[in-house]
């Protein structure tokens, strides 16, 4: 196990979803002397919180420009992606594999893992996993467990996770890893993923990445009231949930398993419309219902 360092709370802060709190630990960091490689890495979790919390011009003024390291030049581009357009988006990873040519790239690690984030958001898998597939560090192997079950590829997936016990069995990192795969391996495990989001929520605070993790393993679990129960909390004006396209899709998906009605979910699709129309759930619900209305206009006479 490593030995925590002036880091370690806003690191585990920012990886259970408690953005705003990673910043204020980062802030009260600053005013302790830490080497040059932490402080490095603090200005890095400052700009990656600022990017979760949707704060896109902060981290695009402070990360953009030549001066700047190479780590936050990439998550200044991470900014610029998300604060895009769907047009406009494909520059963007055009100007990130360009700044990944630079041979500095080869070994920053920080830079490979927000390369890695925005290829995923852009659905290039294969980019996204040569960002990381090396497991040079802990975060590099948990972002190698997520792409290995996202195609289907549990096998390596749990190679992955095997190092990643091997290097910090008790860390966040791991716990997180194993429910992931938990959750992925079916409804006979999924029941050790809730264990391990209501430990973590219980031991840091709920956070609503937690509960909507929480609400997943529920799901699968076929336990759809407690994954309700789940979502209503992320969905309290505590948490904001009605912002967040995570919890909206969820609570949509949930809803049609234990039979509500379409006006009791209307409000979360309208919800999901307006302020995530890039969402592929969004994208997919828009291209069915047209699809829908052009064939059914076929037959109004």
């Amino acid at each position: 196990m490593s030995e925590p360092d002036e880091l370690y709370t806003v690191r585990a802060q920012y990886w259970l979803g408690h953005y705003a709190l990673s910043l204020d630990e980062a802030r009260q960091a600053a005013r302790r002397p830490m080497p040059p490689h932490l402080k490095s890495e603090r200005e890095e979790l400052v700009l990656r919180a600022q990017l979760a919390l949707g704060n896109y011009d902060k981290v695009i003024a402070d990360g953009s420009g030549m001066d700047k390291p190479l780590s936050m030049q990439a998550l200044a581009l991470h900014a610029m992606y998300l604060s895009s357009s769907l047009e406009a988006r494909p520059s963007v990873v055009d100007n990130l594999k360009a700044l990944m040519s630079n041979p500095e790239a080869a070994s920053n690690t920080s830079a490979q893992l927000t390369a890695c984030h925005i290829y995923l958001q852009a659905n290039l898998l294969r980019e996204a996993l040569q960002c990381v597939h090396h497991g040079l560090t802990m975060e590099h192997l948990a972002m190698c467990v997520q792409i290995y079950i996202k195609i289907d590829r549990l096998d390596l997936a749990n190679e992955s996770f095997n190092l990643l016990k091997q290097a910090d069995e008790d860390s966040i990192l791991a716990q997180l890893a194993a429910a992931y795969l938990a959750i992925a391996k079916g409804s006979s495990t999924s029941g050790d993923a809730v264990h391990i989001f209501g430990g973590l929520s219980e031991q840091y605070g709920p956070s609503i990445m937690l509960l909507n993790c929480m609400a997943v393993a529920n799901m699968v679990a076929g336990k759809y009231e407690a994954a309700e129960g789940n979502l209503k909390e992320a969905l309290s004006e505590e948490f904001g949930g009605m912002n967040d396209a995570d919890a909206l899709v969820n609570i949509v998906v949930c809803g049609q398993h234990t039979g509500k009605k379409p006006a009791d979910l209307d409000p979360y699709l309208n919800a999901l419309k307006a302020g995530h129309a890039d969402h592929p759930f969004v994208q997919g619900l828009v291209q069915v219902e047209s699809a829908f209305e052009r064939e059914s206009s076929k037959y109004v006479s």
